[in-house]
């Protein structure tokens, strides 16, 4: 994870926060391009059950990643289509598929926590920490450990 390329001024980060399977989650707005309405998803054969599919997003070639999978939940069965939030790794383009997206929030680098232990481990393998908020837990998420994919992932 890269601080300082996250952090602003006087020790604050701002998030854009995004809803998977009923848990808040935030993204460093340093890591987010873009937020949009995925369409036109192609599947990609023989990929694992996390590659939703690609997409062409502005001419752009983008890789699409089921959070809901990534973190092993059920597929979301309100009838509701995802949103997707555009991330870059390595010159390469992602859209992590969500299902909600929320509001920007700034938030102090001391408030943030270590992943609880009792946090579920497919969760704890792609967070960076934990903000605490009134009422909810807000699991922050390392883009770069969400885009991993290798063995270990695969079989997650």
């Amino acid at each position: 994870m890269n601080d300082e390329n996250e952090s602003i001024d006087n020790g604050l980060t701002e998030y854009v926060t995004a809803m998977i399977g009923g848990q808040l989650f935030g993204l460093p707005i340093s890591r987010v391009q873009d937020v949009f309405m995925p369409e036109r998803l192609t599947r990609v054969p023989l990929s694992s059950d996390d590659v939703a599919g690609v997409l062409n997003l502005r001419g752009r070639i983008v890789t699409a990643i089921d959070m809901r999978a990534r973190l092993g939940l059920q597929k979301n069965n309100d009838g509701r289509p995802p949103m997707a939030v555009g991330v870059d790794r390595r010159g390469e383009s992602y859209g992590l598929l969500i299902d909600s997206i929320g509001e920007v929030l700034k938030l102090s680098d001391d408030s943030r926590e270590m992943n609880p232990v009792n946090l579920d481990p497919c969760m704890a393998k792609v967070a960076g920490g934990v903000h605490r908020l009134e009422g909810q837990l807000m699991v922050v998420l390392d883009v770069d450990r969400v885009l991993e994919i290798g063995p270990d992932m695969m079989a997650a």
